[in-house]
């Protein structure tokens, strides 16, 4: 696996001979080791030239912007190299084919469903009592096999979605989260979704690239402009394991409080010093790993977002149908 590589100093970004070089305005220059450098998040005021951006898409490395506030702003997304029109077109196909497209929508919505119910069941075996929204959660994941149109998955998703949230308080044993608010974030949990949904939307849009996958043709999300539709698809499924996981850690471990955020904000956005925590506790979950039981060898949880991508492939040209990535452990 490659490095990835969090920028917060403002400066500038630059290619040196065959380096990739980040200079601070104090002067202080790194190399980011351009021979195994896979991805750049772009935290700080950053000024680049063509000849980065053409260094870049050489080397195949994406570039994650975020604004000043921690919002995800875009990607600097190189040419694809891996690309077939064999594979777009039936991943087309598919998508045209109503009946193709809600049965992999069920799939991935059975599969984020059961992953939040892991969730509730890890911390319904350590003592909080979540019996109530796992019965729920597991009526309501029964459901989506009724479901004839996307827009029932969609409603049915949200009712899964907002009877987990509801069981977020008993997680964090105080009262932190009402429900989900987006635009803005209106307190310490949303702000922490939002900006760790951005973050897992960032790596499977890496990982979707490393693959012949089109990235903004989906099943369950809608296509449209000026967004990759399939990273939200696939971000649905991995967003318990790696993002909601994290985020009931930091809490409860202190690792993230309230100080930790702009309180004139109504702690809408993070202190520079929360992100790297946050970065960090990231990091270390897209490495962590486990045995793969098909593959019988070990492999991180970064890879299981690739290994949807292959699972997709295969349903895409008949050879496998999808089933939808589901915790085991």
């Amino acid at each position: 696996m490659g490095e990835t590589f969090y920028i917060f100093k403002d400066g500038e970004l630059r290619r040196k001979d065959n380096n990739i070089i980040i200079e601070s305005l104090e002067g202080e220059k790194k190399n980011l080791k351009a021979e195994v450098a896979e991805e750049i998040y772009l935290f700080g005021e950053i000024s680049m030239n063509t000849k980065l951006l053409n260094y870049l898409s050489q080397l195949k490395i994406i570039l994650h912007v975020f604004n000043y506030y921690g919002f995800y702003s875009g990607s600097f997304y190189p040419r694809e190299s891996n690309v077939s029109g064999y594979l777009l077109v039936n991943q087309v196909r598919k998508y045209d084919n109503s009946e193709e497209r809600l049965r992999i929508a069920k799939e991935i919505l059975k599969a984020a469903s059961y992953n939040i119910y892991r969730n509730l069941r890890y911390y319904n075996g350590r003592g909080t009592d979540l019996a109530n929204p796992m019965r729920e959660i597991q009526s309501l994941t029964n459901r989506l096999d009724l479901c004839t149109s996307i827009s029932e998955l969609m409603g049915t998703e949200g009712n899964i979605r907002k009877t987990y949230y509801s069981s977020w308080n008993l997680i964090f044993k105080e009262e932190l989260f009402d429900k989900r608010v987006k635009r803005p974030p209106d307190n310490m949990v949303n702000s922490l979704l939002s900006f760790t949904n951005s973050l897992i939307y960032t790596t499977v849009l890496s990982e979707i690239y490393k693959t012949q996958l089109n990235p903004t043709i989906s099943f369950l999300h809608q296509p449209g402009a000026k967004r990759f539709s399939l990273c939200l698809d696939i971000a649905e499924i991995f967003k318990p394991l790696i993002g909601e996981r994290m985020i009931f850690s930091l809490i409860n471990k202190n690792q993230i409080t309230e100080d930790d955020f702009d309180r004139d904000s109504n702690c809408l956005y993070l202190k520079d010093s929360a992100k790297r925590t946050i970065l960090m506790e990231y990091d270390k979950r897209l490495k962590r790993t486990i045995l793969h039981r098909d593959l019988g060898r070990e492999v991180s949880y970064k890879y299981l977002i690739r290994l949807e991508c292959y699972k997709l492939i295969k349903d895409i040209i008949g050879e496998k149908e999808y089933s939808g990535f589901k915790i085991w452990w």
